[in-house]
């Protein structure tokens, strides 16, 4: 009796390790869901190459910290100023590529059928991810463990652990979301934002200026998967040209779960699939291989019985 309550404790002390973990994962996967879903919201398109201006966040930061010759853990003021940086570096990254790309690609289609901008979209990803693979190598880069982790860098609550790196992801993942739901209903760019979305024509003939609030869009989605990519840096620990594909297909699910267009869903659908995947990692044989093929099983599912995801609602197409 006293080894099968110890075994049980253990395999409640497993379960909850991963639902922290999934957390963790959910809050990247939300910010780069938000991303899509902002974009999806005012313009009803998939911009299929968000992942990969993730991916380059990625790529850019790496760079920076081997210039810094920066090979381990830091501690104190010198963590917090090395964090800052490549928060600001990535972030500055990622919204001036994906406006670019918008005002490049998306805008001279933006009155195309809507199979041209979505074929747009993929070739943009496909010329970041060979671009960056010619640049880098096709090879995994490891990332320096520069946020200290193990043993004495976390909480322990019972038989869970919680590092600090974890904690300090969905701190700052959360802080974000908040902020972009504040700024979407409070400020005079999230009206704009929001009149956008329900009808351009309309807004224009209000004064919104359209282009510009499209501009921000895409400089507020490039700047969330910019910050994202550092922690993805920090949390994974390893750089590679396809990590903003894997990565966002996974995300595009996470924000179609939830409602695509709905930034609440995305948040949602985020935090889900990241428990999804972490628990399907710990209790399916062969986990981490059958992970990804789960992920997208459910969206498989929310198409065909739900298109309009968990917090998304049935809207007639814009014409």
């Amino acid at each position: 009796m006293h080894l099968l309550i110890l075994a049980d404790v253990s395999g409640t002390g497993q379960f909850f390790q991963q639902i922290e973990n999934g957390i963790t994962l959910g809050a990247m996967y939300a910010l780069v869901a938000l991303g899509y879903t902002l974009v999806y919201g005012i313009i009803e398109l998939i911009n299929f190459a968000h992942g990969d201006v993730f991916m380059w966040s990625t790529m850019v930061t790496l760079v920076v910290v081997q210039a810094l010759h920066i090979s381990g853990a830091l501690g104190g003021m010198q963590l917090v100023g090395v964090i800052l940086l490549l928060i600001v570096i990535g972030v500055v990254v990622s919204a001036t590529l994906n406006v670019t790309i918008e005002r490049v690609l998306y805008r001279p289609l933006r009155r195309a059928p809507r199979l041209a901008p979505l074929i747009a979209a993929i070739g943009a990803s496909f010329i970041l991810e060979n671009v960056a693979q010619l640049w880098r190598g096709s090879s995994f880069t490891a990332f320096p463990g520069i946020f200290p982790t193990g043993k004495g860098y976390g909480l322990s609550l019972g038989s869970v652990t919680i590092n600090y790196l974890d904690i300090f992801i969905v701190v700052l993942a959360v802080g974000l979301m908040v902020g972009l739901d504040r700024l979407i209903r409070l400020t005079r760019l999230g009206k704009a934002m929001r009149a956008t979305a329900q009808d351009p024509e309309a807004a224009a003939l209000m004064g919104v200026n359209i282009d510009r609030t499209i501009v921000a869009t895409f400089l507020i989605g490039g700047a969330l998967a910019g910050a994202t990519g550092v922690l993805y840096n920090l949390y994974i620990g390893q750089v590679w040209f396809l990590t903003g594909f894997q990565l966002g297909l996974i995300a595009f699910t996470a924000a179609v779960l939830g409602g695509i267009g709905n930034v609440n869903g995305a948040v949602l659908g985020g935090f889900l699939i990241g428990v999804i995947n972490s628990l399907a990692i710990q209790y399916v044989s062969h986990g981490l291989q059958w992970s990804n093929a789960i992920v997208f099983a459910i969206l498989v599912l929310i198409l065909v019985f739900r298109p309009s995801g968990l917090l998304g609602q049935r809207v007639p197409d814009k014409v």
